[in-house]
């Protein structure tokens, strides 16, 4: 039968007019809750500049959920490593690990995470190409390791934590990084799905094994939403529908109320562009995503699923996770 890992990437989503405590208080109440029911990682993203969005600052909301918590790995789906100093992001995640030892994941990926002035205020090189992002990888993991004779510069702390790290990505380049170095690849199927497949095959035949892993480790980004009928679950599908919506249409990102139905909140070209980006969802009853799930397994193989549900309401959003519990425990 099929096997999977569960797992939750947390956006930090905002309701209009709230303030970003409202909604980083739910992300903490949404760890426990799932560090309950026996998920395995509790993930939040980097995004800056995105009005509805309270992720930017990821390392202290990292450190925030997991004082919060107790046994659910706490890391980064991801922080962008183009953004920042290696150095940097080696002493943030090596003070989380020295705090929570055997807690801490670091997942990097190498997009911007925003527009042209954003980047411009993070200080970044605007000629930038992500080209460089190998060079940056192997500068940080030096930093996590053992030091190094003659080294000057030292992460402390950081040095010989080895936070574990996985690359992610929504491309051939990092799967084929993740392949060649040897690490876990996690792909951004919630927002990116058109190149999910040959992402996956692109990693698995470039795969050396290291220290790190033996084997390919495969992990998948899913928007997935459970409610007792499908009925139901296609209706609290409108808020993440009106997410991707609003994005495309350059507009605040916030958590916005289910819908009877999208028509006349969308046009004919603007839902092709958010069922683009929302093709491989899950979404309906218990029996429903159990069955979808399977599917979605034997396609792509891969062994950890990291669930995002958007739904306006937090009770909603705590009932869908208990419920995909359940559905994926009736795989095994």
């Amino acid at each position: 039968m099929a096997h999977v890992t569960l797992s939750v990437l947390d956006l930090v989503g905002m309701r209009p007019s709230e303030t970003a405590g409202g909604a980083i208080a739910r992300s903490v109440e949404t760890a426990q809750h799932v560090e309950r029911l026996g998920y395995k990682r509790f993930w939040l993203a980097e995004h800056h500049s995105i009005a509805g969005l309270a992720c930017s600052a990821t390392a202290v909301l990292i450190g925030h959920v997991a004082q919060a918590t107790k046994t659910i790995r706490v890391g980064s789906g991801g922080v962008m490593l183009p953004n920042h100093a290696p150095l940097i992001v080696a002493e943030q995640f090596g003070t989380l690990a020295s705090i929570y030892p055997d807690r801490i994941d670091l997942g990097l990926g190498r997009a911007p995470g925003s527009d042209a002035p954003t980047m411009r205020a993070l200080r970044r090189d605007l000629r930038s190409t992500g080209e460089e992002f190998p060079e940056l990888l192997q500068e940080l993991r030096g930093y996590l390791g053992a030091p190094k004779a003659g080294q000057i510069v030292h992460a402390v702390p950081g040095e010989n934590t080895n936070v574990p790290v996985t690359l992610l990505g929504s491309s051939g380049f990092s799967a084929q990084l993740a392949g060649q170095l040897g690490l876990p690849f996690a792909f951004a199927a919630h927002f990116a799905p058109d190149y999910l497949l040959p992402a996956i095959h692109l990693y698995r035949q470039n795969f050396h094994p290291s220290a790190t892993l033996s084997e390919p480790y495969v992990m998948a980004g899913i928007p997935v939403i459970v409610a007792n009928t499908d009925e139901a679950a296609q209706h609290l599908f409108t808020t993440p529908q009106q997410r991707f919506l609003a994005l495309i249409r350059s507009q605040p990102v916030e958590l916005k109320a289910p819908v009877d139905t999208m028509e006349g909140v969308w046009n004919a070209m603007e839902k092709e562009a958010v069922d683009a980006r929302l093709r491989e969802a899950i979404v309906g009853s218990s029996e429903t995503v159990s069955r979808k799930l399977k599917e979605f397994l034997q396609k792509t193989g891969v062994q950890e699923i990291f669930a995002v549900t958007d739904t306006y309401e937090q009770s909603d959003r705590l009932r869908s996770y208990e419920l995909l519990a359940q559905a994926a425990g009736s795989l095994s």
